[in-house]
């Protein structure tokens, strides 16, 4: 199948550091040219790929400090890809409802995964003008809100042998991975280690957006004597980090879509322990990969029952339903469904595995 994968062109595909959408893009071009699909990756010129790389930008935007209107590119990517659409069996778009009128004016079968969160007033009116246009959500909570030609729901995923548990290393803390943002409550997650008597280990962006709200609420937890505050950190300082973790704490106040860090904790054989809101329940298994939870109070006691779980049983989890093959395979799944609907004839198959 001839399958074009339509990036953002924010970052790099996949980024240098923080950056869930182009991270899962990059996973499931790679799992599809391992199965051997022909797959075309449309990104910025500095992403790699195994696929055919279209660089339709220099690099990632967010280090071009030339570029003040992000949309613009975007505009030039999708005409680009309007024009090439017949080269291809499926356009897989990423960039939210931006090729929504373009496309469903032209006849090659397309996707649009919805990557972000849907609980916002104004979105329904895109989605009822385009009331037919295909989409696909991460999480079944993550399309709740809107009313919309949800083809399937297909969850992340991580290349199997990205980040393995690490049996060199005692667990000794508690960990917070992601960004410091009010919605992702490390404010939280301070208060449930110190309840808990145990040390937390932070390693977190922190966006210019966020900064006041840093400053104001959150560094001030970061001088606590149980606080050791990392940064952002790479892909490859992962393993270590999360598998030295008794628990990745993911107490979350908002309808998180899905929450890579948990599946990333997951394949380190840590589990854990995160807030009963948007996608948790569908990811986290309770008691087998961790624990859902209600509050601070059922947080700490799900600390306190760590030693029921095994760790060998969170990674397990984790290969079962969260790898890079298995998300690619699902979408697969739905490609051939999105043709069959467009009674669109596939031009070239190619021998899977």
């Amino acid at each position: 199948m001839r399958i074009a994968q339509i990036a953002p062109l924010h970052e790099a595909v996949p980024p240098k550091l923080y950056g869930g959408t182009e991270r899962v893009v990059s996973y499931l071009t790679e799992a599809l040219v391992e199965l051997g699909h022909d797959v075309t990756l449309f990104a910025s010129g500095d992403s790699k790929t195994s696929a055919k790389l279209e660089a339709f930008w220099p690099q990632a935007l967010r280090l071009d400090p030339s570029i003040r209107d992000t949309v613009a590119p975007h505009m030039l990517l999708l005409e680009e890809v309007r024009r090439r659409a017949d080269e291809f069996d499926v356009l897989h778009f990423h960039i939210d409802y931006y090729p929504f009128s373009l496309f469903s004016r032209q006849p090659t079968p397309h996707l649009t995964t919805m990557h972000g969160r849907l609980d916002l007033p104004e979105l329904q009116p895109i989605f009822s003008a385009f009331n037919e246009v295909p989409v696909v959500s991460i999480s079944d909570n993550q399309r709740m809100p809107l009313q919309a030609n949800w083809l399937s729901t297909v969850y992340h995923g991580l290349p199997e042998n990205l980040l393995t548990p690490r049996s060199d290393i005692k667990p000794g803390y508690l960990a917070f991975l992601g960004r410091i943002s009010p919605e992702k409550r490390v404010d939280t997650a301070i208060r449930i280690a110190e309840k808990a008597g145990m040390p937390i280990k932070i390693a977190a962006k922190l966006d210019k957006a966020d900064r006041a709200y840093y400053e104001e609420q959150i560094k001030p937890l970061m001088q606590l004597p149980h606080v050791e505050y990392i940064g952002e950190i790479s892909e490859s300082e992962k393993p270590e980090f999360l598998g030295g973790a008794h628990a990745l704490l993911f107490p979350i106040d908002w309808p998180e879509p899905f929450g890579l860090v948990m599946i990333e904790a997951m394949a380190c054989g840590t589990p854990v322990i995160a807030f009963k809101r948007g996608s948790v329940p569908e990811v986290v298994e309770n008691g087998v990969s961790g624990f859902v939870v209600e509050d601070e109070l059922s947080a700490v006691a799900a600390v306190n029952r760590l030693h029921t779980l095994s760790r060998d049983g969170v990674r397990k989890a984790f290969e079962q339903r969260f790898t890079s093959k298995v998300m690619a395979s699902n979408y697969v799944t739905v490609y051939e469904e999105l043709l069959r609907q467009k009674r669109h004839a596939v031009l070239r198959e190619v021998a899977a595995g």
